[in-house]
């Protein structure tokens, strides 16, 4: 029997006695964390990481353990990491193939602005395993993103990039749009930065191919960017016959379409394009993996390429020219990056590792859902691949409008900051979980009876 949704009243006083548990047992971070206060312009190295519930970040412990995802923070709390890094740890903390790669590479050098032995290697496996034949390495998904669009209208010579509705893809300014009553909006309210999106942006719903082929028939996109299945503003899954009609309707139209598998390469080793046999023009890859090195990678198919090429030609190293292509960065494919890309590769998210993760996560996926349909609460656990998110909502959402009608702030913090004073990481942004080469089952089964103890605490 469904019961009705957990009362605002239980959630604001369970609220209240977990932050006064965190500020209990959290001191010598807030004490870091006001320290850091005088000189980092948010309190700590980067601004996302004032997001983590609780009043401040937790400072993590200068303790080596063996590889897995656990470690310790300052106040003496250990945790089972299932945000890993919001995917930039999805190879696990300390794998030891990773670190051997790093201390090797740093003996002989970091950044030299010159390939090395394993350039070749890597960039054949990621044409093995993702499908498209030439590549470029970036140190952001990003940059990638950024090139794609750069490049994409170079050979079109159109402005606009379409993108869809709750998407996020990095600091693109191109995507920094939403749909909201159906207006197009800031996404989180962001600052505008005078950037002009009635020109340069288009956005639609998810899902919705009407509306995408009434964006394209226009003529003025020169790309979609878009991830296989969303995973940044709750997890929305594409519907039957969407990823059919995205592909033909950016034919038809000219479009170059990009696919964005930052998060979605949980999926497999060949990412979702691979599992669900896409074709992208370009595809980029980001985070996960360099073992949680800034790295990313974009790669082109071949008629893209040959287009790219008639633009940019790619001259011999003798021969002069004053045409930049407007990406790169003198850090992006550096020595260090690559030897830890072939090892992350070669050694830790392999065939074998992604179908353990990949069974890890449904363990932790049904254990969700079990809590959930014993007491009764009109919520479920989605996956895609590795990945798992607790929404608020009984059936799965086709976009980002409905996952919006079921977007909780409150109840969302609480599930945070409940798991978190009971050892448990989830991402801070929403509530995803990752499980990678290095969790294990007793890391999901935690989870799952500490997910289990607040849904009996809301119920009672």
């Amino acid at each position: 029997m469904t019961v009705p949704f957990p009362n605002p009243t239980r959630v604001a006083e369970l609220m209240a006695a977990e932050q006064a548990r965190y500020a209990a047992t959290h001191t010598r971070s807030g004490e870091a964390y006001a320290q850091g206060k005088s000189s980092w312009l948010y309190g700590a190295p980067s601004h996302w990481m004032r997001r983590w519930i609780g009043g401040w970040p937790i400072y993590i412990r200068d303790e080596a353990r063996p590889y897995g995802v656990r470690f310790g923070d300052v106040d003496g709390n250990d945790y089972v990491d299932f945000c890993l890094g919001d995917t930039g740890g999805m190879c696990g903390h300390g794998h030891p193939a990773v670190v051997a790669a790093m201390a090797h590479q740093a003996r002989i050098g970091t950044s030299l602005m010159l390939p090395t032995g394993d350039a070749e290697w890597v960039g054949q496996e990621l044409t093995r395993r993702f499908g498209v034949p030439y590549w470029t390495l970036t140190t952001s998904a990003s940059d990638a993103n950024r090139a794609c669009i750069r490049l994409a209208r170079m050979v079109t010579e159109r402005p606009r990039v379409l993108v869809f509705s709750g998407a996020y893809h990095g600091s693109v300014e191109e995507a920094h749009v939403e749909l909201r009553e159906g207006a197009v909006q800031m996404r989180n309210n962001i600052h505008h930065n005078f950037f002009p999106h009635d020109e340069l942006s288009r956005v639609v719903e998810f899902n919705d191919v009407p509306a995408l082929e009434a964006a394209l028939r226009q003529g003025d996109v020169a790309c979609v960017l878009a991830e296989p299945a969303m995973t940044n503003y709750g997890m929305i899954a594409p519907q039957p016959g969407f990823h059919e009609a995205l592909r033909r309707l950016t034919r038809e139209t000219g479009t170059l379409l990009v696919i964005d598998e930052t998060h979605t390469i949980s999926s497999g080793a060949g990412g979702y394009t691979r599992l669900h046999g896409l074709a992208p023009d370009m595809f980029v890859l980001g985070k996960a993996i360099a073992g949680g090195i800034p790295a990313a990678a974009f790669g082109l198919s071949q008629a893209t390429a040959e287009r790219v090429w008639q633009a940019l030609p790619p001259v011999p190293p003798t021969v002069r020219q004053s045409a930049h292509a407007g990406f790169g960065g003198t850090l992006a494919g550096n020595a260090l990056t690559v030897a830890v890309m072939r090892a992350v590769l070669s050694d830790v998210l392999t065939e074998d590792a992604f179908e353990r993760m990949l069974a890890l996560a449904e363990r932790l996926q049904r254990g969700v859902n079990d809590s959930i349909a014993r007491c009764g609460l009109p919520w479920h656990a989605t996956r895609v691949g590795a990945r798992v998110e607790t929404l608020f909502a009984p059936d799965e959402p086709r976009n980002a409008t409905e996952v919006r009608q079921h977007r909780d702030a409150g109840m969302e913090a609480l599930l945070h900051l409940f798991l978190m004073n009971r050892g448990v990481l989830i991402t801070p942004f929403h509530n995803m979980m990752l499980c990678c080469p290095g969790t294990t089952a007793d890391d999901v089964d935690r989870h799952n009876a500490m997910f289990d103890e607040l849904i009996e605490e809301l119920v009672k």
